[in-house]
């Protein structure tokens, strides 16, 4: 490595697995600001690792994304207010324990950002937010939330959050924890004991278009490596190996999950992006509402279509 490229390195962020991954071998890339793994040549790169999620499961160091926290402030109901302004789904049809899909979006109606908001209490949520705009979206959240009774928390250096991912995911993840996974609907998540830690959250979401799980646990390097080795420990009966960005990126584009600077950004919007689904205008005022109803009345100049590969090639 010459000194340029050193140089390069430690100026990008890591996560807490971030010299696990190198003794792994791990093809290490600039990742939004990030050293991430993109594949793992010695578990037979990005085709394996994409096969293996698939048909058995893969692990992710997914620490990278962001975390905020909406509390309510003094009384009762700031938190919902709050989400509700800033995202376009119904954060009110959620209950504690559910998670949604959902956006953040610019008045002109195009995208801040892509999140999943979790419904941790009364009045408490969390938005898991993704790496390349972490610090965007939360001067976004804290900027738009202003006059509402809330706090907003940047929890996105407290937590590692491995995700393991594929059919026989659940599996796995059992032989880890006290709670029991048969009854986490997909986008549910409940707390528990994971490889001795209490209170972890555990959530039956990913990226993958596969069943799987997200686990946050402390950022330590030592519990994280701790964490990342019993879950590859506990998946060798059932094919495990870890998994790079490379794969987690094929895996989304064939499930149809959108990827903030590519499918989403902030020069397309909600409608021609086909996330209308998960837009409810007729939930209230939100950000991005009154251009939606607009673009909507004036007609569509272009949307965003599939392709599906009848050969290969």
């Amino acid at each position: 490595m010459d000194s340029a490229t050193t140089s390069q390195t430690s100026s990008l962020r890591k996560t807490a697995l971030n010299a696990l991954h190198r003794r792994l071998g791990a093809k290490m890339v600039n990742f939004g600001g990030w050293d991430m793994p993109v594949e793992y040549p010695s578990s037979g790169g990005l085709i394996a690792e994409h096969k293996a999620v698939r048909g058995n499961v893969g692990v992710f160091d997914v620490s990278h994304m962001g975390d905020i926290r909406i509390r309510s402030g003094t009384k009762p109901g700031g938190a919902l207010e709050a989400v509700q302004h800033i995202t376009m789904n119904d954060a009110s049809r959620l209950t504690i324990g559910q998670a949604q899909y959902s956006a953040m979006l610019y008045p002109e109606g195009t995208f801040v950002d892509d999140v999943i908001v979790h419904r941790l209490g009364e009045d408490d949520y969390l938005l898991v937010i993704n790496a390349g705009t972490r610090e965007k979206d939360i001067n976004w959240v804290r900027e738009n939330t202003r006059g509402i009774d809330c706090v907003v928390e940047d929890l996105s250096d407290a937590y590692s959050q491995l995700a393991i991912q594929g059919p026989r995911a659940a599996a796995v993840v059992q032989t880890l924890t006290d709670a029991d996974l048969s009854g986490i609907k997909n986008y549910w998540f409940t707390h528990g004991t994971v490889c001795g830690l209490k209170n972890a959250l555990i959530a039956r979401t990913g990226y993958t278009g596969e069943d799987g799980f997200e686990i946050y646990v402390p950022s330590d390097s030592s519990t994280s490596e701790r964490v990342w080795n019993q879950v590859i420990e506990a998946g060798r009966g059932f094919g495990v190996i870890p998994c790079g960005l490379g794969a987690r990126n094929t895996l989304r584009l064939e499930s149809k999950m959108a990827l903030y600077g590519h499918e989403i950004s902030d020069k397309i919007n909600v409608w021609e992006a086909g996330l209308d689904r998960y837009c409810k205008t007729e939930k209230g005022d939100f950000i991005g509402r009154a251009a939606l109803e607009r673009s909507k009345a004036s007609g569509l100049a272009r949307t965003l279509v599939g392709l599906e590969m009848i050969d290969r090639g």
